[in-house]
């Protein structure tokens, strides 16, 4: 799909693509020599984990571009909407009961009889309670606190169990992450939050797997029925209502301190006309709202419909995107390791993400030295300016990836674009800063690239060009305010030992 490139062309691409070539942030001074000072003694040698923990959570970090809205509120958080909407976890299963007459039935019950409970019933058996986080989380997984499935398995189970709570309270989820984002010094979320409606077509459907191999044929068969949603009413008022609801639910959150955007999502792991439907309305609802920024694919990449299908989604982003150019994409693409798929799997996620799809982020993109276009993914996504969205909790917990192993390396030796993520913060039980502390303790960049990185999340957020300036005006005086700190305690510090 690209053009063959010379070894020497490679060469230049490597060189041009180590750390130091990668956007300049804010010109250094006196502070911020004495920052990169104290940060390259945490570094060297053994990283002292402790104190670069210390360092990252106080450090300004701009921005979180791949978050998962419903996987990065906490466990503890969805017991506590228990209440809320009225409803009780089954101490047998973990699961939550929803169904008005089974409640009641279990609320007439004595409290040492019932066996689905309250959110101060669970609170107060130990026992359930921490049981239900190793469910609804992976908390204590490598501890071995309970019987095991694999690690992915663990990880996309969870959603099942806190899904009926996490499909409500928005306002007062968001809030959470608000407060925590700023807690850890993080301005900007652009958050996954809500799957964009859709409808079902099961001719549609057998058409498109007909025509996966005929490009012609299968775009005229979304043309025919996109032009039929755009005269359905009632797709239009369920995108209508959609766009509603993310208002309703994102009020109040933004001030002078703090900003999110949401992007809309389609599920892979559905049939294709659900998943086509779902992309029609999530590329209307962006189209429609300045909160919405962007549109996203999830799921497993791994399981058997995802692989199935993955061509066709790439096609239904090429066909929409063609007809709203204005809407970004970013896309989980490649988050895949070897094992999970017969090896010809592993070779052409992220191609056609890029040239198929026409993403303008990739997120996880792990299985990159196994594409076929490795190279020249990286010489394109270097060229178009194209970032990588790095979530290394994640794809050490879900597939294993780390260290060495994590193509990272590759992205920085050939100038890729990147920037530092959570995904699923909740589920996964970590903060934006510990993902800082992981990069710099296992890959040990200096002050500048780990500044740079926190000045990318606002570069190559979803959001109109005054919005990123003024983000990052607010980041320059962050940062100047955290640098002054820094100097001054290594000169106190300096002083003490004279």
């Amino acid at each position: 799909m690209y053009k063959k490139l010379t070894g020497s062309v490679l060469l230049a691409l490597a060189v041009a693509g180590a750390p130091h070539a990668l956007a300049k942030g804010p010109t250094g001074n006196a502070n911020e020599a004495a920052t990169a000072r104290h940060y390259a003694s945490l570094i060297a040698g053994e990283p002292k984990t402790a104190e670069l923990t210390l360092f990252f959570t106080q450090m300004p970090k701009g921005g979180d571009l791949h978050h998962h809205y419903s996987g990065s509120v906490y466990a503890e958080t969805y017991v506590d909407f228990l209440d809320k909407q009225g409803y009780c976890v089954n101490k047998q299963t973990y699961r939550i009961e929803t169904k008005k007459e089974v409640i009641e039935a279990e609320r007439a019950k004595p409290a040492e009889q019932r066996n689905c409970l309250s959110t101060a019933e669970v609170y107060a058996d130990d026992h359930t309670y921490r049981e239900l986080l190793q469910r609804w989380s992976n908390k204590d997984f490598h501890n071995h606190g309970a019987m095991q499935p694999p690690p992915d398995r663990l990880f996309f189970q969870t959603f099942n169990f806190f899904g009926p709570v996490s499909n409500a309270n928005f306002r007062e989820g968001l809030q959470e992450l608000k407060k925590r984002a700023i807690a850890e010094n993080v301005s900007y979320i652009e958050t996954m939050f809500k799957m964009s409606p859709f409808v079902v077509n099961k001719e549609f459907d057998a058409q498109a797997w007909n025509n996966a191999n005929n490009d012609q044929a299968f775009d005229a068969q979304m043309g025919a029925w996109l032009a039929v949603l755009e005269q359905d009413a009632g797709f239009k008022k369920s995108t209508e209502d959609f766009v509603t609801k993310i208002h309703e639910s994102a009020e109040g959150i933004d001030d002078e301190h703090f900003t999110m955007r949401y992007q809309t999502y389609v599920l892979r792991l559905l049939n294709p006309s659900q998943v086509f439907s779902s992309m029609v309305s999530g590329f209307k609802a962006a189209a429609m709202s300045d909160k919405i920024v962007g549109v996203n694919i999830v799921g497993q990449e791994s399981t058997m419909v995802s692989m199935r299908d993955y061509a066709l989604h790439m096609k239904m982003f090429r066909f929409l995107k063609s007809r709203y150019p204005a809407v970004k994409v970013a896309m989980h693409a490649g988050e895949l390791a070897l094992g999970d798929v017969p090896p010809e799997g592993l070779k052409f996620h992220i191609d056609q993400a890029l040239v198929v799809a026409g993403a303008n982020r990739i997120g996880h993109g792990i299985d990159l030295a196994h594409e076929s276009e490795a190279l020249a993914i990286m010489a394109k996504m270097r060229k178009d300016d194209i970032p990588v969205e790095i979530n290394l909790t994640s794809n050490a917990f879900i597939s294993g990836i780390e260290g060495a192993n994590h193509p990272v390396t590759l992205y920085r030796k050939y100038g890729v674009p990147y920037v530092i993520s959570t995904d699923d913060a909740g589920v996964t039980r970590h903060t934006l800063s510990n993902e800082y502390v992981l990069f710099a303790s296992r890959y040990k960049p200096d002050y500048a690239e780990m500044k740079r990185t926190s000045y990318n999340s606002i570069r190559y957020a979803f959001l109109p060009v005054a919005e990123k300036q003024r983000l990052t005006r607010q980041l320059d005086a962050r940062f100047a305010a955290f640098e002054a700190r820094v100097a001054g305690m290594t000169r106190t510090a300096a002083a003490a030992k004279k």
